[in-house]
This record gives C-alpha cells, sequence and structure tokens, in this order.
C-alpha cells in the first residue's frame, strides 16, 4: 500500500468523526456546544479533537465549524457574490482549481440517451477519501459517476446503474485508484479529468453551471437558475442539483438557500456541510502561504 492510499485511508476515518461532530452539532444547534462537549460525545479529549482537525483539514475546529453556522453561511454567499460575478463572465478561466484547467465533459448522444448505456463498459471502484468511502465509476470516455458508500456498498451500485441501466459493469479498483488523488486534492494536474455524463438538456445545463462555482464560494438556487437563462425554474433547476451523477467533480454542494441555510445534499447534509468547511478551510490555508 503506498503512502497516498494510506493517507486517504487516514483522512477517511478522520472523517468519521467530523461528521459526528457535525451531526451532534445539528441536533443541539440551539444550545451551542463548547468544544470540549462535541469532543467528549464524539469519544476524544479536547487536545485531540484539535489534532484531528489539524490533520484532516488543516485549521482548528473553532474555525472549521464557524463556516457552518448560518451566520457563517451569510458571509460565505456574500463574499461568493463577486467572484461568481467575474467566474460567469470569463468562464472556466477564472480562478479555483476546477477553472485552471481541471474538467472537460462530454455528454451523451441523444441515441446513446435512448440506449440507456447499452454496449458500454463501466468499470469501477470503492475508494478512501477525505469524506469517506466512495464509488468511483469509469468508462473509455471519462468518469461517469462519483457517490459515497454511506447506504452501504449495494445502494451505492445501485444508484449508479439507474442512470446507465444496459450497461455492464466490472470491478476494477487498479483502473480507477489512480484518479483519486487528483480528484480530491486542491493541486493542479496537467491532464484535464474527463466526465463523461447522461442527462437531459436541462440537468447539462445545470451541470455545467455548477462547474463555474470555484472552490471556497457557493451560490443559491436563484442564482443557478438565472445563470442558465431560466430564472423562475428555480425548483427544476434544484431537481437537477439532486441528480448530478459526479459528486465533488460537479461541485452541487456549492448551492445552499439565500436564507444561508445549506439545505439537502444526495450524501447527507454532514457531508455537504463538511465538504464546504473543507473548500473554505483549504482557502484560508493557502492565503497563509
Amino acid at each position: 500500500m503506498d503512502a497516498a492510499v494510506r493517507n486517504y485511508e487516514q483522512l477517511s476515518e478522520d472523517y468519521l468523526r467530523v461528521e459526528q461532530a457535525i451531526q451532534y452539532l445539528e441536533a443541539h444547534y440551539q444550545h451551542q456546544p463548547e468544544l470540549h462537549e462535541i469532543a467528549e460525545k464524539i469519544g476524544l479529549s479536547e487536545y485531540h479533537f484539535q489534532r484531528l482537525f489539524t490533520r484532516w483539514v488543516g485549521i482548528s475546529p473553532k474555525r472549521f465549524l464557524q463556516f457552518l453556522t448560518k451566520e457563517g453561511a451569510k458571509e460565505l454567499l456574500k463574499r461568493s457574490s463577486n467572484v461568481l460575478d467575474t467566474t460567469y463572465r470569463v468562464g472556466l478561466s477564472s480562478p479555483g482549481r476546477l477553472h485552471d484547467l481541471f474538467v472537460q465533459t462530454e455528454a451523451v448522444t441523444p441515441g446513446e440517451y435512448k440506449a440507456r448505456g447499452a454496449g458500454l463498459i463501466i468499470r469501477y471502484g470503492f475508494h478512501a477519501t477525505p469524506f469517506g468511502e466512495c464509488l468511483l465509476g469509469l468508462t473509455e470516455r471519462g468518469i461517469c459517476h462519483l457517490g459515497f458508500t454511506q447506504y452501504g456498498r449495494e445502494a451505492a451500485l445501485a444508484n449508479m446503474q439507474a442512470d446507465w441501466k444496459d450497461a455492464s459493469l466490472y470491478q476494477d479498483s487498479s483502473a480507477t485508484r489512480p484518479l483519486i488523488a487528483p480528484i480530491f486534492s486542491l493541486e493542479s494536474t496537467q491532464t484535464p479529468i474527463a466526465l463523461f455524463l447522461t442527462g437531459t438538456n436541462f440537468q447539462l445545463k445545470v451541470w455545467e453551471a455548477l462547474l463555474r462555482i470555484p472552490p471556497g464560494s457557493v451560490s443559491t438556487y436563484e442564482n443557478l437558475a438565472t445563470e442558465i437563462g431560466r430564472p423562475t425554474a428555480i425548483r427544476a433547476a434544484g431537481t437537477a442539483v439532486g441528480r448530478n451523477p459526479v459528486a465533488v467533480l460537479i461541485p452541487c454542494h456549492r448551492v445552499i438557500h439565500k436564507t444561508g441555510k445549506f439545505g439537502n445534499y444526495r450524501y447527507g447534509s454532514a457531508r455537504k456541510k463538511a465538504l464546504l468547511g473543507w473548500e473554505a478551510g483549504q482557502s484560508l490555508v493557502e492565503s497563509r502561504i
């Protein structure tokens, strides 16, 4: 086992504790528990709680958890507005990991959409990540699925196959493993990551708009609908966000309510908050370098 795999396994274990902390906060938000109380509830001393967050995200738990309050979300929305204005004007050349070089998308043709994956081979693997175990599906034309396995591996596989009903699936972790580090690292890569997507024209427009939200920023469902030229289709845009087949790379977690509520997420509200807090924390760490 190489060092990168061991590192992600450690971070994946750390994430389970982080998720417990977020869930405890969600259940006791009116009480506003202190750090030592949260640490105790997840079976850690306050010292080891600090070490956990420093290892996982690079900042203290207090700073991380500040990002996850309603006030923190509103501040993030405020700071994101100018960034998004620039991003939407100039597209994928804007600052940010995904905007430097990172993702290329290809959609199935109308005929392929009707074929429901017939004749397609999908190789898949289960891998540790900083946000828990994921399922990654890969075709010759690019990544077709990325999801998390919080409901078990069988449920995750069924979720993937729902989009590719007649495709042939083969477990092949050796094919998918090399993609994990580029996906879950903020480091640039000289090789763009290709996505192969199946969806309606409306869904594809929403997913492409999601790609223009930089790491460390958020948008709203209203802004997303406006961005694709359908300002009254807020509910439909939200449904398309929820149908995103490639988590993290297509950052549906970066869409929240304009009121500051984080909203639902296909893989759980705690994971959505963890993703947003991690990205905000990484931006903070980078600003210190």
